[in-house]
């Protein structure tokens, strides 16, 4: 049965994968696939399936040779969430609501894929209470996103993203970083460095709410939701000319530093669309 937050997305990934188990995407595997590799004395790979007979007519050694194919393999599939003061925002839409989204598309996805799914969650340090291991059963992963989308996170900052990489698989995996990436910036190229094995898509939750509909004068009210501080500010024309600009700066800040590891980053403003993902994969991965 499909979860009501799952929406199926296309992805695919630019290496091949080394595990074991059949899957969809290419592999470093022998086995039973369609991706000729060469050929082997029968004696080495003893699969009289596969004999060449063309081949070993012509071998003046009179060896018998085979064909020798690699299986199509499944991959690991993360999705690491931040669940961070900042991450319950509410707005124009919940980043939670919306992270559960994701979670539950990325585990229907991964399991129409043959992959298995699993979820970690942090906020100031890798949560125990927020991982779930490897599977290719969606039930598990469709209940935690139902868990996900009523979470009311603590005001507690996102340092835990340093220890997500120690709970990610040997093998290369594909990695949804969500988060709204609030935290510094050397704490985040630290955690991308650990995890570079890997391949990232660092999807960034914002809101148009924390910045784009503020009003142009007045007096505000603001709460930095990571350390539970209130303030109050009064806007005129030039503060929120500024705030705009912050924001921007963040943005570029945050596409240089990923692209300076090839992970391109995906902006989620409006609310989750699967086919916008599906395109990202589409786009930066040449199928």
């Amino acid at each position: 049965m499909v979860n009501s937050l799952a929406k199926e997305f296309t992805y695919q990934i630019g290496w091949r994968s080394k595990g074991r188990h059949p899957g969809r995407h290419a592999s470093v595997q022998r086995g039973l696939g369609m991706d000729f590799v060469g050929h082997a004395p029968l004696i080495s790979y003893p699969d009289p399936r596969r004999i060449d007979l063309r081949l070993t007519l012509r071998d003046p050694f009179e060896q018998v040779f085979v064909r020798i194919f690699n299986q199509r393999s499944s991959t690991p599939i993360f999705v690491a969430c931040d669940l961070s003061g900042s991450m319950g925002f509410l707005g124009e839409h919940h980043k939670l609501h919306i992270a559960a989204e994701i979670t539950a598309s990325a585990a229907y996805s991964a399991s129409r894929a043959s992959d298995p799914f699993s979820f970690i969650g942090f906020d100031n340090q890798v949560r125990e209470d927020w991982i779930s291991h490897a599977s290719t059963r969606v039930q598990g992963a469709y209940e935690l996103a139902e868990r996900l989308k009523d979470y009311r996170p603590e005001q507690v900052a996102g340092e835990g993203i340093l220890g997500v990489s120690a709970h990610l698989s040997r093998e290369r995996a594909l990695v949804f970083l969500v988060s709204d990436f609030h935290m510094p910036l050397d704490v985040l190229e630290e955690a991308i460095n650990s995890m570079q094995r890997h391949h990232i898509v660092p999807i960034v939750l914002w809101d148009a709410a924390e910045y784009k509909k503020l009003p142009e004068f007045g007096i505000t009210h603001v709460m930095d939701s990571e350390t539970g501080e209130r303030r109050s500010l009064f806007l005129r024309g030039d503060m929120h000319a500024r705030i705009q600009a912050s924001f921007a700066e963040r943005r570029e800040a945050l596409y240089q530093l990923f692209m300076r590891y090839d992970f391109p980053p995906f902006f989620v403003e409006d609310g989750f669309d699967a086919n916008s993902l599906t395109e990202y994969f589409y786009q930066f991965l040449g199928a």
